[in-house]
């Protein structure tokens, strides 16, 4: 874990930076007020409860509980921990889906779950971030449009496509990765490519046997809910902070942090950190149409910083211990 301990200090470089080119104080950051960031933090607390939520109804539905409804929303909580230290916001569910299989499910069900969960993530995620870049892009504003597009259009159409492809053909380790692993690894190459094919025909296989169901059909929706919900509380947090300094509307708001976030999703820095804050700050002062007149850069910054604390510098310690006391705690498998 030490290397994560890096990432989260490294996730705070682009603070300083920020601070400094602007000359922003910690007075400054604390004159959004007590209140107002407590609302921001409770609104992420809450985005993690609902996919906690969500992660809990998946596996009921499609497996039958594991554990207590606050257990697993614990645990689900406890691997954003991985997703928050990581560049676009991967890992979380390699936790998940090694939580689920020490409980004692196997590894292709578990992994064919924790991808279903993902699909919703990214979907919920996706619209919202392509209807803030359309919605620029019909105002007037290509640049910041064309740039929120370009970040969340590929990811989309990457997981969707391959999830839905995978219940239609069977997926293997492409000709030209085999030939690079079996190289430099020889024989343990050759058993690191049986065992990834194997593994990715397990999951194909329970795409074609599941999506004949009316249970996944019910399901998608259902979690897509929830995705949609959750990512709209996610997005009101920034209104909420900002409150005491200017007023937004939630359209603005929600619009401005999934601008933020898909340019976050750039394998560029930890945690999207600089990424997501400059999309915000980006897209706030060019869609303006929602939003009463801008104030100074400044006091854009200041709100932003004390927002990406709120919502992304405290969970990141309450997340590493609930990792800790729950999802890799040691399980031993049922009889």
């Amino acid at each position: 874990m030490n290397w994560r301990i890096i990432a989260f200090l490294a996730s705070l470089v682009p603070f300083l930076i920020i601070a400094i080119q602007f000359n922003i104080k910690p007075e400054d950051i604390f004159a959004v007020g007590i209140i107002n960031f407590l609302a921001a933090f409770a609104a992420i607390m809450l985005k993690l409860f609902l996919q906690g939520v969500k992660f809990h109804y998946i596996i009921r539905t499609f497996h039958g509980s594991l554990e207590s409804l606050w257990r697993t929303i614990f645990v689900r909580i406890g691997s954003e921990f991985v997703t928050m230290t990581t560049p676009m916001f991967v890992g979380g569910e390699v936790v998940r889906i090694y939580w689920m299989k020490k409980r004692g499910m196997s590894t292709a069900k578990a992994s064919w779950l924790g991808i279903f969960e993902i699909i919703t993530e990214v979907l919920a995620a996706g619209v919202l971030s392509i209807l803030a870049g359309v919605f620029a892009l019909v105002n007037g504003y290509t640049v910041i449009g064309i740039v929120v597009l370009a970040a969340a259009i590929p990811i989309v159409g990457l997981w969707i496509g391959l999830f839905f492809l995978s219940s239609k053909r069977t997926f293997h380790v492409p000709k030209t990765f085999c030939n690079l692993i079996i190289k430099f690894r020889k024989e343990k190459g050759v058993q690191y490519i049986e065992k990834t094919n194997e593994w990715m025909n397990d999951i194909c296989t329970m795409s074609r046997e599941n999506f004949q169901s009316k249970q996944v059909k019910k399901a998608f929706f259902v979690t897509l809910l929830i995705s949609f919900a959750a990512w709209g509380v996610y997005g009101i947090s920034f209104m909420l902070i900002a409150e005491s300094v200017r007023a937004i509307n939630p359209i603005t708001s929600i619009f401005a942090v999934m601008a933020g976030n898909a340019i976050g999703n750039l394998p560029i820095t930890v945690g999207g950190s600089g990424l997501t804050e400059f999309g915000i700050w980006a897209y706030l002062n060019h869609v303006s149409s929602f939003a009463l007149e801008l104030p100074q850069n400044n006091v854009d910054w200041n709100t932003i910083i004390a927002w990406r604390i709120a919502t992304y510098q405290i969970p990141i310690p309450i997340a590493w211990f609930l990792l800790m006391k729950m999802a890799l705690r040691k399980y031993n498998n049922p009889q």
